[in-house]
């Protein structure tokens, strides 16, 4: 009899072991929509407008419409080259400072009809919506919420008006990935004629809270983009990298002591790393342009940012788990200037071949913990699938597991990727990896955050058989859905983008190739 009951009893334990449920979820987690965003990796802001022809960043709102005139634009030759540099989306900026709407809206005079371009009957929204929809490119949009050339900026009226052009953009133009907002907030501007400068309070003049219940209404499936969120944070800069440590949640702060934060009103240096246990799941975008403005300057043809600059910015933005905004700019034409458009390809070219193979994929894994003794459940083979939410974990109690990879034979590579599965939040706070050389564990590779995404790009390239990784500080067992091991292809030195004597774009470099483990 009492054999009898210790063997019911071991079966019980047994069969609760691989009855052990998933981990709970910890902290802030994202939504459906975030998840999309995070999916989405990189994407473009599309700069155009008055300042393309007045050669300025800022238009002062006086500007005449009947200067703009795009004789040649295709909507579908800026976004294809966003596609092929492997940016997932556009955001059009439909309105800048300067006020002029760039589609046929009802709220103001100063549009897309007063202009010359298809003689008043164009909307550039619109075949940016058809070219995204061809493309299979998501889109969002950007409306600036200051105006300078409103007659009625700083007074209700115009928040009325500013809330009417939003819910033209929702209704006319398709599911939308992201709402953009920034913070730029009154000053000098033509406003109708008056020629001054006029303030506002940034944290209740646009009654924030109210104005996103209109897009949450309209757009159900958005993000919500700006320095206070709510759903996807400013880094702090605008020179596409986040920190090296950086959280996918955040707690806004204003700069002074007891107010309310808002856009332009926050401690925007707080964005870089965002904060460990925020309040909100709230990533960071990395936004930074192609060229050294935000609107087309001829002048800035000869610094269009080469393919392997891209790369460092995404290996500095991506690669910390945030998302890279890359500002590009049509010229007067309404087209992409060729030096954009050959950066861009080459870039793209170099992300496919680089994550083309995983290294690791056949690898043999062995982990030092699995969650419930279930491998079919939570054990270390779903960090080799397709799948970014399939994911190895560990029982409670076990916060700092390790694994080892067999590669089968001496692999060389120099990036190491790793996942967290975010639908449980972000859990992982650092790790270390280490390659078998010499009879010995030699640590390679030494981070923190993980969160959606955490590429390690190392210094020169390293062969191994065998790869250790070793998570050293979680608050909870973890949750890791990615292991990947990639090579970049041969690097060469750094590229110029040039024109020869016909005209024609190229992009080359120096005759000696540097092989990636001499960089």
């Amino acid at each position: 009899m009492i054999k009898r009951l210790i063997i019911i009893f071991l079966l019980l334990k047994t069969v609760s072991g691989f009855c052990q449920p998933a981990p709970k979820p910890y902290g802030a987690l994202p939504t459906k929509a975030q998840l999309n965003w995070h999916e989405m990796e990189m994407y473009c802001i599309i700069h155009f407008g008055v300042d393309t022809y007045t050669d300025k960043e800022w238009g002062f709102g006086d500007e005449n419409p009947t200067i703009l005139n795009p004789k040649k634009f295709n909507a579908a030759q800026i976004v294809g080259a966003a596609k092929a540099g492997g940016f997932k989306g556009v955001v059009i900026v439909a309105k800048h400072h300067d006020g002029l709407c760039l589609w046929p809206t009802k709220t103001t005079e100063h549009n897309i009809s007063k202009t010359p371009w298809k003689n008043g009957k164009g909307d550039m929204l619109k075949e940016y919506q058809l070219a995204c929809q061809k493309l299979g490119m998501q889109m969002g949009l950007y409306c600036s919420p200051w105006d300078r050339n409103s007659a009625f900026y700083g007074s209700k009226k115009y928040v009325d008006i500013y809330r009417a052009q939003l819910k033209e953009l929702y209704s006319n133009y398709g599911k939308l990935f992201i709402s953009w907002h920034d913070g730029a907030n009154g000053g000098d501007g033509f406003y109708g004629g008056a020629r001054e400068v006029r303030k506002i309070d940034r944290t209740t003049y646009y009654g924030w809270p109210e104005t996103w219940a209109i897009t949450r209404k309209m757009q159900p499936s958005v993000t919500i983009f700006g320095d206070v969120g709510p759903n996807v944070r400013w880094i702090g800069n605008e020179e596409g990298h986040a920190g090296e440590t950086c959280w996918a949640t955040y707690t806004p702060l204003a700069p002074d002591s007891g107010k309310v934060p808002a856009n332009g009103y926050v401690k925007s240096w707080l964005g870089v790393e965002g904060t460990r246990n925020g309040k909100h799941w709230m990533p960071a975008e990395c936004d930074v342009s192609l060229r050294p403005g935000w609107f087309y300057h001829k002048s800035q043809n000869v610094q269009v940012k080469t393919p392997y600059t891209l790369l460092d910015l995404y290996y500095k933005s991506v690669g910390r788990g945030a998302d890279l905004d890359l500002g590009l700019s049509p010229n007067k034409d309404g087209l992409l200037a060729e030096e954009d458009v050959a950066s861009l390809k080459k870039f793209g070219t170099i992300l496919k071949e680089t994550f083309a193979v995983n290294l690791a994929k056949n690898a043999k894994l062995t982990a030092s913990n699995i969650r419930g003794k279930n491998s079919k459940a939570f054990g270390p083979q779903f960090l080799l699938d397709q799948n970014r939410y399939s994911y190895w974990a560990t029982d409670d109690s076990v916060k700092m597991p390790e694994l080892t990879l067999d590669l089968g034979s001496e692999k060389t590579f120099n990036i190491i990727r790793l996942r967290e599965n975010i639908k449980l939040g972000q859990r992982i706070e650092a790790f270390a990896v280490d390659i078998w050389k010499e009879g010995n564990w030699q640590q390679i590779a030494l981070a923190t955050s993980i969160g959606a995404n955490r590429l390690i790009r190392l210094p020169q390239n390293v062969s191994a058989q065998k790869v250790r990784l070793r998570i050293t500080k979680s608050p909870v067992c973890i949750a890791l859905s990615d292991f990947g091991l990639y090579k970049e292809p041969v690097h060469l030195s750094a590229s110029i983008i040039r024109r020869d004597k016909n005209g024609m774009v190229s992009i080359s470099t120096s005759i000696s190739q540097i092989l990636n483990i001499n960089r």
